[in-house]
C-alpha cells in the first residue's frame, strides 16, 4: 500500500496503475485499494499499516514541512517495525519515489509496463 500511496501523491499514473494491478493479483481487496488515499479515516488498515502510510507520506513530502519526518511519525513506525523491517520499508518508499520521478519526468503511460 505504501507504493500506491506514494505514487498517488507524486501523480505517477503508471505506478498507480501497475501498483494497483499487482496488489489485486496479490489478493488485495477493492475496498482497501480504494481507501488508500483516505487511509487515516478508513477502517481497512491496521495500526502498523497506518504507521507505514504516515511514514510514506512524510518521506514523499520532505519539503512540505520544516520537520520532514516528525518524531511522532518515526516513533509510531518504530513501535510496529524492528530495525530490519523499518530499513526495508524506508528503502521501498525511497525506491517508489525514484521510479515515480523517472516515470513522471519521462511521461510514461499507464498500462505501458506490460
Amino acid at each position: 500500500m505504501t507504493h500506491l500511496r506514494a505514487s498517488q501523491i507524486n501523480g505517477c499514473n503508471s505506478c498507480v496503475d501497475s501498483g494497483t494491478a499487482y496488489a489485486k493479483k496479490a489478493g488485495e481487496s477493492d475496498e482497501r485499494l480504494f481507501a488508500v488515499a483516505a487511509w487515516r479515516d478508513s477502517p481497512h488498515f491496521t495500526d502498523a499499516e497506518r504507521a507505514a502510510l504516515a511514514l510514506t507520506e512524510a518521506i514523499t513530502r520532505l519539503s512540505d514541512r520544516e520537520d520532514p519526518v516528525p518524531d511522532k511519525i518515526w516513533e509510531e513506525a518504530t513501535r510496529h517495525y524492528d530495525e530490519t523491517a523499518l530499513a526495508t520499508l524506508i528503502l521501498s518508499i525511497a525506491t517508489t519515489n525514484l521510479f515515480n520521478r523517472l516515470n513522471v519526468t519521462t511521461r510514461q503511460v499507464a498500462g505501458s509496463w506490460g
